[in-house]
């Protein structure tokens, strides 16, 4: 995944954020985050569906059966987190929201959902319930 994620971070960057191909229309943000136990940045490009003045990003991973990483980074840390929209590298609020323990998680996965089409092909491949995170630019 990581040499897929490399190219899709250095595209985003050379187009000032504008993806072609699959992604071509949509919103992507590259989310940084430490990791939690290493404390290593990892870069992370995520369809960002607009909400109001935020972004809605999704942990589907592409229907793995498991969480991405990035999802229990947010969760642990602390503060701001860094995105890149477009050409700009900002500070943001964030808040990870999960299936279950947040009333809101219907509203904002299905407004994420309809925003990216392959959320229905993610969700044919495993019967866990993705966490979305709302990122908001400060």
């Amino acid at each position: 995944m990581a040499s897929f994620n490399d190219t899709v971070i250095e595209d985003f960057r050379a187009n000032a954020g504008v993806l072609g191909g699959h992604w071509e229309g949509k919103k992507t943000l590259l989310l940084h985050a430490p990791g939690r136990k290493s404390g290593k940045e990892f870069v992370n490009p995520l369809v960002a569906a607009p909400y109001g003045d935020s972004y809605i990003v999704s942990g589907s991973a592409g229907g793995a059966p498991e969480d991405p990483q990035w999802v229990a980074n947010l969760e642990s840390l602390d503060g701001p987190v860094t995105v890149e929209l477009g050409p700009d590298t900002v500070q943001a609020d964030h808040r990870v929201v999960r299936p279950g323990r947040d009333d809101d998680w219907d509203r904002l996965y299905g407004v994420w959902r309809a925003y990216w089409p392959d959320a229905a092909e993610y969700e044919k491949k495993t019967d866990r319930k993705f966490p979305v995170a709302l990122i908001t630019v400060r």
